[in-house]
């Protein structure tokens, strides 16, 4: 059974990134494009990881992982946020929600593989003969 991811993200390009990087991998990528729109996503497709934007219009990212950690049936999937912040403290803010790991942007295909890998056992899909 593939797994299931879910980009939230109002970045349509980051998005698409999200989904052409597993391509290869035995999983499903859900979008979202707003913290609002990824917490109906999280409740109704139970992702095995949540990739999350932090600067979002309508509901942020952290709002969305607050939400998402006071819901009993959401709050044990791991996310991993996406942030074009890096400074030390920001960094620091988001740990204490409770997120498994995060990338700055921009990244590349190769380090959202290596930490989804962290969290999941990725496995290649199977190539028809």
């Amino acid at each position: 059974m593939p797994h299931k991811i879910l980009s939230v993200d109002d970045s349509l390009t980051i998005r698409m990134l999200v989904k052409r990087s597993f391509k290869n991998f035995d999983c499903l990528v859900c979008e979202a494009s707003n913290g609002e729109e990824g917490l109906a996503a999280a409740a109704k497709e139970k992702p095995d990881l949540i990739f999350l934007d932090i600067t979002m219009p309508v509901m942020d990212g952290v709002t969305m992982l607050t939400k998402l950690k006071e819901n009993p049936d959401l709050k044990g999937i791991p996310v991993i946020m996406l942030t074009a912040e890096s400074g030390r403290e920001n960094v620091a803010y988001i740990a204490k929600l409770g997120v498994r790991d995060y990338l700055v942007k921009p990244f590349k295909d190769e380090q959202l593989i290596e930490k989804a890998g962290r969290i999941l056992k990725l496995e290649a899909k199977a190539v028809a003969p």
